[in-house]
């Protein structure tokens, strides 16, 4: 499993294109030292400063840690990095001149881009090596994280020997999909916060000027709103719909038009709910070791056809029974499901027919 990088060497040897957009804008990064910015300004504590010129938002800066700041400054140029007075640019930022000082100067480009595939033959790509996207929104190392807990679990089933013969050919069908749709989240995070756009006559003192100060503002605080506020919808709200591994059984649930609005749901291919457990534990630590099959309420179900067809394949599989009705209605079937990463293979309120089928699914053994 190669995750390295961008540049990924594995990657590229084994000829797998990255599409999109090379070339959004190049930043340089000022990492500088300081003992109390808060002192020489009237903005108040913030987590992200936007800095904007007339020709638009230039830089933004953020707090490392109590005296350490990021001053990103935005730049234009594909082919050479910017050329800068990096004290002179901390200068402008602060709006004067005060004590710091530099300990580092970097640069690095903002992309849209994602591999044609996730891999060939025993060779998988994740994280920035299979896409790259903005920083904006904080999507990207969530989205590698996700990539390797997705091909983590299939490996370790291979590695015991009751993974399925299309198991690890899942890994592209069900991660690409979550890539793209990543990017795309990150790339509206970007155009929100204010790509490049002109604002004549921001730094001008006179009546216009403030004019364009407070409709800049308007702007600014309506899509900044949406960039800087946790898109939980995006980071959580993913699903494998059309996974080969998941058992469909209907529609889905509809896209929420705001993605920060997340809602939980046991839909084949979501991430199973969190609720918490009367022992102070959540549902979400019940997963992670095996398959987990969870069978709520208090009738009685005949689960020995599962057990049996998980022990004839191997597959691990623990029954864990719950008698909470506000779980039960968050879980909406008598019987749930979940894999090992936490997303749901199968819900039902009965056991299927063919149980060793059901197995035989989950596990990738069926084309």
């Amino acid at each position: 499993m190669a995750c390295d990088g961008f540049s990924s060497s594995v990657r590229k040897a084994l000829g797998i294109a990255m599409r999109g957009v090379p070339f959004i804008n190049r930043s340089v990064n000022i990492m500088l030292r300081t003992p109390d910015l808060s002192a020489i300004h009237d903005k108040g504590n913030a987590g992200r400063y936007v800095l904007i010129g007339p020709e638009g938002p230039w830089a933004s800066l953020t707090p490392a840690d109590g005296t350490r700041w990021r001053l990103m400054i935005h730049g234009e140029e594909e082919d050479e990095p910017l050329n800068i007075d990096a004290a002179a640019e901390v200068r402008r930022a602060a709006g004067r001149d005060f004590d710091f000082e530099i300990l580092s100067v970097g640069h690095w480009v903002r992309r849209r881009m994602v591999a044609d595939c996730y891999g060939q033959g025993r060779v998988f790509i994740a994280g920035d090596a299979a896409h790259v996207m903005p920083p904006n929104g904080g999507l990207g190392m969530n989205t590698g994280i996700a990539d390797a807990a997705d091909l983590g679990w299939k490996l370790a089933a291979m590695h015991h020997g009751w993974g399925g013969a299309h198991l690890l050919a899942s890994y592209e069908a069900e991660r690409r999909p979550v890539g793209v749709r990543q990017c795309d989240e990150a790339m509206r995070n970007f155009e929100r916060y204010g790509a490049r756009r002109a604002v004549p006559g921001v730094l001008d003192e006179t009546e216009q000027g403030a004019k364009v100060r407070a409709e800049l503002g308007r702007r600014l605080s309506s899509g900044n709103r949406l960039a800087w506020e946790n898109p939980l919808h995006t980071h959580l709200g993913y699903r494998y719909d059309g996974s080969p591994l998941c058992v469909p059984d209907g529609r889905p649930p509809a896209e929420p038009e705001d993605a920060r609005d997340y809602r939980q749901s046991s839909h084949p291919g979501g991430r199973a709910p969190h609720a918490w457990l009367a022992d102070g534990r959540s549902t979400l630590d019940l997963f992670g070791r095996g398959f987990a099959l969870l069978r709520f309420g208090r009738a009685p179900l005949d689960l020995a056809p599962l057990a049996r067809a998980a022990m004839e394949r191997g597959v691990p599989l623990e029954i864990v029974s719950l008698d909470d009705p506000g779980i039960s209605a968050l879980y909406e079937r008598r019987l749930v499901l979940v894999r090992p990463d936490g997303h749901v293979a199968w819900r039902g309120d009965r056991v299927p027919v063919d149980a060793l089928e059901l197995i035989d699914r989950v596990r990738g053994a069926l084309h």
